[in-house]
């Protein structure tokens, strides 16, 4: 592995860690709050629908294939948590868990959200992209790092709900309310703040 290559997966890593850009942060919580430690492999697929929403935006803004108005996308990303969190409530007595199969509505959702926060991501790989560089092979890292970078936040949030759930006996409505209601309600304030109001 090159160390172009490795520096971009790091580029992508502490990109999603970045808490000066926590919404990405915010809308995984949104997006898995509603699942249990059990439901790993259906966290695992939620998540790499997300990234393959997010890498397809993310290469067609890098090319410039698609233009777009940052405003907008800034206010479209904390809409995309609150529409999960909204969701999340109508899934409170554990719909999570009965999903039979891998492709559900979820997932779907999930890849167009990623579409979404893929133009979001662009903003800031834009400006670290090499010159001279191989950009797919930076792009293909950068979207490996945010994927690593995905898959460590639901993990913990995963343990997390685990923890609480079995050690100080929440239940897993409560818990689905608690981090839905927080997400939505910071997603609200960070659309006030956008300025396409």
């Amino acid at each position: 592995m090159s160390s172009v290559f490795y520096t971009y997966i790091e580029l992508g890593f502490h990109h999603i860690f970045d808490f000066k850009a926590y919404d990405h942060m915010l809308f995984l919580l949104a997006l898995s709050a509603i699942y249990t430690l059990q439901d790993w492999k259906k966290v695992l697929a939620l998540v790499t629908s997300f990234t393959i929403g997010h890498s397809i935006t993310l290469a067609l803004a890098t090319f410039n294939i698609i233009k777009f108005d940052t405003a907008l996308i800034e206010f479209l990303i904390p809409v995309t948590i609150l529409f999960t969190c909204i969701t999340n409530f109508f899934k409170l007595k554990g719909a999570a868990t009965k999903q039979r199969t891998i492709l559900s509505l979820h997932n779907l959702m999930a890849v167009f959200f990623g579409l979404i926060h893929g133009m979001g991501f662009s903003n800031f790989l834009r400006q670290m992209l090499g010159r001279n560089g191989n950009i797919w092979q930076q792009l293909l890292a950068f979207n490996i790092g945010i994927e690593l970078g995905q898959l460590l936040i639901v993990g913990i949030l995963l343990v997390a709900g685990f923890l609480i759930m079995n050690l100080f006996r929440a239940k897993k409505r409560d818990w689905i309310m608690v981090l839905s209601s927080a997400a939505a309600g910071i997603a609200l304030i960070l659309m006030m703040e956008t300025s396409i109001f």
